[in-house]
This record gives structure tokens, sequence and C-alpha cells, in this order.
């Protein structure tokens, strides 16, 4: 695989990509008794739900959006790893259904362990994600940290009427994922030394693949609510979706999207120590057919890094839905399942009960 640095950046941290967020269950803890935020009427979005993006009202026509996103080393490679970080952080504006308009870049670097050509390079990835988004980074901040550490403090725009959250899901709601899971078991094994060439390529294509077919969701009324599936996994950002509308969801094990690559690998006992501190915080919501494999347990739960945008929709729309995904160039978009009234929790069905 290309890396043009005889540093193995993810040799550098303790952990990687959208692997190394806290876990649900700890960070709810940690946020659990803070005193509430100032009530301000212009945030139509705050930190109320747990949405991908921060929305203030500028006025009738226009709210800004404003989301932060930086995490350590997920692949050797610095260039590629400045593009997955970008691609990952500005997904949380795509996920609102807005517009990028600028960035500021985050940057932590071990100044003593990795040569200046290094971090920049990390940092031109970062600027080329950008430019592919039509976006400047136009500034930042930057630190000495004993591990290496990138990401952006993204901007975008969006008509209010428009955003996206991830709250006001409907009961029968079609279940749609824009990207193939599996990037968590990827991760790891390139980690071991045991990632070939070609589940390299895979990883670094869904990992860079931008998620501006958001933009052009945020038009449907028919996707009434909208995320994207990062560290917590899949279960763990459905689970927030079902919280937020009150309701449930099914999920069919055999319409799970997967990359070939951690198919094979997962099939094999691949796994991540994320996986299943994820499972740890919310295993108990979930329902579990009796006949599912450990497999597709530890892909349920796989934290995804730059993943895929999972959108609630009206059945009677959801052909067209996932026609604009496959436009988009997202080819491994699925129906996954449907949402549900009653219960808060997840329920996975088998081939069998599917």
């Amino acid at each position: 695989m290309a890396d043009d640095s005889p540093i193995r950046l993810t040799t550098l941290s303790h952990g990687g990509g959208c692997g190394c967020k806290i876990a649900p269950a700890v960070l709810g803890d940690i946020l659990d008794g803070l005193p509430r935020p100032f009530a301000d009427p212009a945030l139509l979005v705050g930190n109320d739900s747990s949405d991908d993006a921060a929305v203030y009202r500028l006025d009738g026509d226009q709210a800004v959006v404003a989301t932060t996103d930086f995490f350590m080393p997920i692949v050797d490679d610095p260039f590629d790893f400045g593009r997955i970080a970008a691609t990952n952080a500005l997904s949380d504006v795509y996920a609102t259904g807005a517009r990028p308009i600028l960035a500021l870049a985050i940057v932590g670097m071990p100044i003593d362990k990795l040569p200046v050509a290094v971090i920049r390079q990390i940092l031109a990835g970062g600027a080329a994600a950008c430019e592919a988004a039509g976006i400047a980074i136009a500034g930042g901040h930057s630190i000495d940290a004993p591990e290496p550490i990138y990401g952006l403090a993204a901007l975008g725009l969006a008509t209010p009427e428009r955003i996206k959250r991830n709250d006001t899901a409907q009961a029968g709601d079609v279940l749609i994922l824009g990207k193939p899971l599996g990037i968590g078991i990827l991760s790891g094994a390139l980690q071991r030394g045991e990632l070939d060439e070609a589940g390299y390529r895979e990883m670094l294509d869904t990992t860079t693949q931008l998620n501006r077919v958001g933009m052009a969701l945020a038009g449907l009324a028919a996707v009434h609510a909208m995320t994207d599936v990062t560290g917590f996994g899949l279960l763990g950002h459905l689970l927030e979706m079902c919280r937020g509308s009150g309701l449930g969801a099914e999920l069919a094990l055999a319409a799970l999207p997967i990359l070939a690559t951690a198919h094979r690998l997962a099939m094999a006992g691949a796994s991540t120590g994320a996986a299943a501190r994820n499972w740890q915080s919310y295993g108990h919501e979930v329902r579990l057919p009796a006949d599912i494999e450990p497999w597709q347990q530890s892909i349920l739960c796989d934290p995804q890094t730059s993943g895929g945008l999972l959108v609630a929709c009206a059945p009677q729309e959801a052909d067209s839905v996932l026609a604009m995904f496959h436009d988009h160039g997202f080819k491994a978009a699925a129906r996954l399942g449907e949402m549900m009234a009653g219960e808060v929790e997840v329920r996975v069905l088998s081939g069998q009960e599917a």
C-alpha cells in the first residue's frame, strides 16, 4: 500500500479513527448532570439530541451549521490520514443536509517524533479533501501533543426548513444506509499488518468518499431523519435515532452491506475492542436472534470512520431515495429495515425472521 514515510503513524497512538471515541455509556456518564445550556431560541439543533452538528438560525432564510471532529491515525500514510479525517469531519455537515462553506484545522502532533514533512503531508491530505468538497481550510489551531491528532471544525449553510435531524423518524419509515460496514475491522487488520492491498483500497475508497448526497436528500420531504454512522457503530447510531424519535427499529441481518475484505476477516474471527465496548454500552437495548453468529454481532457494533449516511424515509419514496444514493456513487447503499412504533429498542432479524 502507499506509504511514503518510514514512520507508521498507527504505532504512535493508542487508538485510531472513530474507534478511539469515548464509549457511549462512559460519554453518557460524563454528560449526565451537566447544567442545561443557555436557552437560545435561534439554536435549532443543540446537544439536547445526539445530532451530528449544531444548527443556528441566522434569519428566516439561512442557518449556520457547526461541527468538529478529530482523531488519531487510522492509517499509516500521512496524506491518506489527512484525507480520511477531513472527509469524516465534513460528513457531520452533510448529515444535516447543509452545504459546507469552510473549515478550520485541528492539529496536535508529537513534534519530537514526526518530521515536518510528514506533518505537512497530513495537512495536505486534509486540504485535498476540502478542495474536493469545494471549500477552503481557512485557518486552525495546532499544539505539540504526545499522539498525532488531526481533524476539522467545519461550517455549513442551510435553509432552516431543510435541516435534517436524527430524532424525527416516523413509524413505518424505511432505513437506508449509504456505505458498507467494516472499517473498524479493516483498521484493526492494518495495525496488525494483516491487511492486503485490495483491503486497503476498499478502506480508502469508502473513507474518502464525501457524503455529498446529504445535500440532495435535504430537498426531499420524504426523508424524515438522517445521521451518519461513525464510532458507535450501526447499532449505536440507530439507537440514537430510536431514542430521539421515541420509536423502535427492525434490522435484517441479510440486508447489511459489508466491505468484502471486512466480511472475510470478520467471519475468520476478527473484531475490535471498540466494538466490544460499544456492545457493553447499549446491548441491553438490542434484541438479537438466537441464531446470530458472533461475527455478525461484531459487524453491527463495528466502529465506522467516515461511515455512511443513515436515512429514515417514507416507504413510498424509499426507491427514489435509494436511487439518489446510487446516482451519487454510493453503489453499496441498501435498505436495512424499518422504524417501528413501540418500545425503544432495535430488533435484529435473522434471514429466517426477515
